[in-house]
């Protein structure tokens, strides 16, 4: 496995690193800028310095805590971004709202180096504005020292044997989307009497003490430190906490779950769009792209990369990269075969989500 040190964020005076409410424009000074806004820990910053080396563009890099909370910056216009890293659903609802500009492709030749299976999805149909960061599965993880048998469903979400041990996600798609499963319905159902009993079982779960906590990037700690049993979140950020905590598993539910991609796109009123053209295509590049799986454990979309990066880790830590640890990073087509993309959800059902996730009071 890779060692520790390898994941420790690091901090230095050449990168800024915020939250997404405090961004800066580089509008004082005459030097090139781009302004990026992703998730946290979702990237090597090597390859920032790399960039700002290579081309002479200053990154300003910052950080947002889920797909809503990114698109309540940009409604309110609290933040300052040319490139965001949405997923998938998102993405669908930044273009039906003309958010996104189309990108000028001539600009990131590396685009032709993604796998076609990831262009030309629900959310882009065309390829107009979007180039893939990363893909990957939303399940569970939990702490096989801390139960007492295998997790393979969704009822451990909503299992009262595990009250004040389970760790729920801190966004409105992806916790209803466990409930929905448990429920035996469709991750992407318009049918309100659905969505209710869904929001209904998530909110018996909370009223009964069953959560320790909503949480994002938290979960880090909760996990890695043995202070949780049982959570919901990524494959990716899995086999980061994995590296600290030896008796965590991850599983994909029998039930099924949520696959996604997440892309670059740059928004329509982005001030430095050739900066941010430019951008894209680094990260989409081959070694951008062996060096960030290396470092953040999501899957690229880059097929030559994908396909590389078993030897690319065996080369770089001197042992071979376990099957099923890659298979978690890069899911095959049986456990993806039960996994459904997230689809734009209308207008009235995302008014319904918002309303039910304010009654739940998170």
């Amino acid at each position: 496995m890779k060692k520790t040190l390898a994941l420790v964020m690091i901090m230095v005076t050449a990168l800024t690193l915020t939250a997404c409410g405090g961004s800066s424009s580089g509008s004082e000074s005459k030097d090139r800028v781009v302004n990026v806004c992703s998730w946290g820990e979702y990237i090597d910053e090597d390859l920032i310095y790399q960039f700002e080396e290579e081309t002479g563009i200053k990154v300003n890099y910052q950080t947002a805590e889920s797909n809503e909370v990114l698109y309540s910056l940009l409604k309110t216009g609290a933040g300052d971004y040319d490139v965001i890293v949405p997923s998938d659903y998102m993405i669908g609802r930044l273009i039906a709202e003309d958010m996104l500009a189309e990108l000028n492709y001539d600009n990131i030749p590396n685009y032709a180096l993604i796998d076609d299976r990831y262009k030309g999805l629900s959310y882009d149909p065309d390829n107009k504005y979007t180039v893939p960061y990363t893909w990957g599965t939303l399940g569970i993880i939990y702490n096989s020292a801390m139960v007492d048998e295998e997790i393979t469903s969704w009822d451990a979400m909503f299992d009262e044997k595990y009250a004040g041990q389970v760790l729920m996600i801190r966004n409105s798609r992806d916790a209803l989307a466990a409930a929905l499963l448990d429920l035996g319905y469709d991750i992407n159902t318009t049918d309100e009497a659905q969505i209710r009993e869904a929001y209904d079982l998530l909110s018996t779960a909370k009223n009964n003490g069953i959560y320790q906590a909503f949480v994002m990037d938290e979960i880090y700690t909760k996990m890695e430190g043995g202070n949780a049993a049982i959570a919901m979140y990524y494959a990716g950020d899995y086999l980061t906490m994995l590296e600290n905590n030896e008796d965590l598993r991850y599983v994909v539910p029998e039930e099924g779950s949520n696959w996604f991609v997440d892309a670059m796109c740059v928004l329509k009123n982005a001030q430095h769009k050739e900066e941010a053209e430019a951008w894209i295509n680094f990260i989409a590049g081959t070694d951008a792209s062996l060096a960030n799986m290396d470092y953040i454990w999501y899957a690229s979309p880059n097929a030559k990369a994908l396909e590389q990066y078993p030897a690319y880790y065996e080369e770089s830590y001197g042992e071979p990269l376990d099957q099923e640890t890659f298979e978690i990073m890069a899911a095959p087509a049986g456990v993806l075969d039960r996994c459904t993309l997230y689809e734009n959800l209308p207008a009235e059902t995302l008014a319904l989500y918002n309303e039910l996730w304010t009654e739940l009071g998170i």
